[in-house]
């Protein structure tokens, strides 16, 4: 089933908001210092393409990580996660489309904080 949901889901809007997270960490991979932010945009942009079956615990981290955060809001987080907040809303309007809608959520909360967030 989850196989089934990662193909619709690619098809759906993961191939879009994957394509999203790659800009996002081209731009950031510019300067020298948006480096670290960047490679966490293509991770990100890797889980996106494929989400179903994977969970993200957000939350554990250490003072790197939360400097990094506060860095990672005000640069492109926001973006990101409102991003993908308009579209879990837009997918939740059906009842097909709340379990894509979900993972939307699961990102836009990524989106805020990715350094210290696990994916299991």
């Amino acid at each position: 089933m989850k196989f089934i949901g990662n193909l619709i889901w690619l098809v759906f809007g993961g191939l879009i908001t994957s394509v999203f997270w790659t800009i996002a960490g081209i731009l950031l991979f510019i300067s020298v210092i948006g480096i670290p932010f960047s490679l966490q945009c293509f991770k990100i942009a890797g889980l996106v393409l494929w989400p179903f079956g994977k969970e993200v615990q957000v939350g554990e981290f250490g003072l790197g990580g939360f400097l990094g955060n506060v860095i990672w809001l005000l640069l492109i987080g926001w973006e990101l996660c409102l991003t993908h907040l308009i579209i879990g809303v837009i997918f939740s309007l059906t009842i097909i489309g709340i379990p894509f809608g979900k993972q939307h959520f699961k990102f836009a909360s990524l989106s805020l904080l990715p350094f210290g967030a696990k994916i299991k």
